[in-house]
């Protein structure tokens, strides 16, 4: 019966050192809808990984740093780092937003309630409100200062 015991607790202790292990292989996109957050505030392509401690800070980590867009374009460095919470990413560093051609850090990104539809950016001077339906789908990043996009129905394509 001992033995049982024992090699029970070995089991049980395996899983809670791989556990963190398993809960990581999830793509930050995942870890964000978990959170009640749209899966779209990170690029769906550049993303190396990403640290989550108990305390709710999140570090990711990107290839290299890009720029791609929402509704105005933003500048990821290629470490975000950030308190996420519920509904939240607050007290971030390392993502900024082009505001009549000024870029400025966006500090938090709250969606306080779902069914309103809107998302909140906090730019440090103002506070902005978009559809949470811009962030569905992850954006494409494109190497800093190039952003790509779609003209008319022919599909050419600007880079700026």
């Amino acid at each position: 019966m001992a033995n049982f015991h024992n090699l029970l607790l070995l089991h049980l202790s395996l899983l809670l050192l791989l556990l963190p292990l398993i809960c990581s292989s999830s793509s930050i996109h995942d870890l964000l809808i978990s959170r009640g957050l749209p899966a779209g505030l990170f690029p769906k392509d550049g993303v190396k990984s990403y640290d989550l401690d108990e305390d709710g800070h999140l570090q990711v980590y990107l290839e290299k740093p890009c720029v791609a867009k929402f509704e105005t374009r933003v500048f990821f460095e290629s470490v975000v780092r950030v308190n996420l919470t519920y509904g939240g990413l607050t007290r971030m560093e390392g993502l900024s937003q082009e505001e009549l051609f000024l870029w400025l850090p966006v500090k938090d990104i709250i969606v306080y309630d779902p069914s309103s539809g809107l998302i909140l950016f906090d730019i440090g001077l103002a506070y902005k409100q978009m559809s949470l339906s811009l962030f569905e789908d992850p954006p494409v990043c494109n190497p800093q200062g190039q952003v790509k996009e779609n003209i008319g129905e022919e599909g050419f394509q600007v880079q700026r």
